[in-house]
């Protein structure tokens, strides 16, 4: 295990289980947003955003944590263990609904209200992206697959390690 994916919907919890599991393997850990988003909330080209992250696949060790649905299969080919928090889409709301005004070291601002557009990126999550995965899994049969469908197993993994 040295090269991580963490993915799944908003408000599952990928940055702060990607940091708990940074602390306990002292891997690398990159957060997606951080690479895309810039503290005025407007974004980097999609060109940065693709060479910076070419750059981390190339490393020998990793955590990557973020969806970003159109890079799902150059991480997943360069990874050898995909963790996803397949979480309930209610958990996940909550997620998202917590974090309000909460400052956090994966994002560059501190989310003062709640997006219409996040809600419905967690609303229609696991209908867009779960059979996209899921085949992705399929054609790379190599990659160790950790799939969490509570907080609580993925907790408990954490302890196991």
């Amino acid at each position: 295990m040295k090269r991580i994916m963490v993915i799944g919907c908003p408000g599952s919890g990928k940055s702060v289980f990607s940091i708990r599991l940074h602390e306990k393997t002292g891997l690398s850990l990159y957060h997606l947003d951080n690479i895309w988003w810039k503290p005025d909330r407007t974004h980097v080209t999609r060109e940065e955003f693709d060479a910076a992250l070419a750059s981390i696949l190339e490393k020998d060790e990793w955590i990557i944590d973020g969806s970003y649905s159109r890079t799902f299969e150059p991480r997943i080919k360069a990874s050898d263990t995909v963790i996803l928090l397949d979480y309930d889409t209610d958990v996940c709301m909550q997620g998202i609904i917590e974090r309000v005004g909460q400052t956090r070291p994966d994002i560059p601002w501190t989310e003062q209200t709640l997006d219409p557009e996040l809600m419905e990126l967690v609303r229609t999550y696991k209908e867009r992206n779960n059979p996209v995965l899921h085949e992705l899994f399929r054609r790379y049969p190599d990659k160790e697959v950790r799939i969490f469908s509570t907080r609580e197993e993925a907790d408990r993994w954490l302890k196991e390690i």
